[in-house]
């Protein structure tokens, strides 16, 4: 077998296949909407973390900056002594 046909069959395509067919016969026809549904939720669920991640970092650093404009006296680098 030429070697360009292995790398047809295993490149990503055809471990997508592969993958796909694994998941068919592991689980079955009958179970795959309920597994579908299930990484649905868990990639909506991830998606809020990340979006509730970045606006508390953003009121950190706002929180942060305030702070700073209030007491200027601070210096801003605490290693540079």
């Amino acid at each position: 077998m030429p070697a360009g046909v292995l790398a047809n069959v295993f490149g990503p395509d055809g471990l997508i296949i592969i993958a796909v067919v694994v998941i068919v016969l592991l689980f079955g026809g009958s179970k795959l909407p309920e597994l579908a549904r299930g990484l649905g939720s868990a990639s909506h669920e991830f998606k809020k973390g990340l979006s509730e991640g970045e606006e508390s970092s953003k009121a950190a650093d706002a929180t942060k900056a305030a702070e700073a404009a209030k007491d200027p006296e601070v210096p801003k680098d605490s290693s540079a002594s």
